[in-house]
């Protein structure tokens, strides 16, 4: 699995975890010309969120495209996540979050 992959899927179990609404699965169009994912219309699936405010993020797992290595701000350590895992442990282990 590429690092892309996993950092999306890490992103979208993420936002499972904060009870946010993900779906998972392959973007088709159907007879009636409605996009959706697993038979899930999706214009229906948005429709609770409707004159709210909110971030949509789409990603293909198909994309095998290198992650970039970066280098942390606050302690200088390379790290290819969206976040340095150092500093996250750092502050999960003090903060408690």
């Amino acid at each position: 699995m590429s690092l892309r992959k996993a950092s999306i899927l890490k992103l979208a179990s993420s936002a499972f975890e904060m009870d946010l609404q993900v779906l998972r699965g392959e973007l088709e169009r159907g007879a009636d010309g409605q996009l959706g994912v697993n038979r899930h219309n999706l214009a229906d699936w948005l429709r609770d969120l409707e004159g709210k405010e909110i971030v949509l993020i789409a990603a293909s797992l198909e994309d095998d495209r290198e992650i970039p290595v970066r280098t942390c701000r606050t302690c200088g350590r390379d790290y290819s996540e969206h976040e340095c895992p150092h500093c996250r442990s750092a502050r999960i282990r003090l903060r408690g979050r």
